[in-house]
């Protein structure tokens, strides 16, 4: 099997930059701690229907890392992440998205 290609999308960096400032806010090493999380956890992904589709928004799929859905799509053996976000939002914020 190909290993599968990794692609951020602007909005994903955004809120991964935004999760990251919130959290140096309260501690350093935990906002490190988050980033590399969510950063690693797209790696983990070894077949492209391995994780959920989004219960919310059912055209992406999620990974859930701590209180965050890393939201991506499958497309010709690349991951693309479009977003992360909080599951602790309304869920009518989330359909939006």
């Amino acid at each position: 099997m190909a290993k599968l290609k990794i692609i951020w999308t602007r909005q994903a960096k955004e809120a991964l930059k935004s999760i990251y400032d919130y959290y140096k806010e309260k501690s350093l090493q935990g906002a490190k701690n988050v980033r590399l999380e969510l950063l690693n956890s797209p790696k983990t992904i070894h077949f492209a229907k391995q994780y959920q589709i989004d219960d919310i928004n059912p055209k992406y799929r999620r990974i859930v890392v701590r209180d965050f859905k890393v939201l991506y799509k499958e497309h010709n053996n690349t991951i693309l992440v479009l977003d992360i976000v909080s599951t602790r939002q309304s869920p009518d914020v989330l359909k939006k998205k």
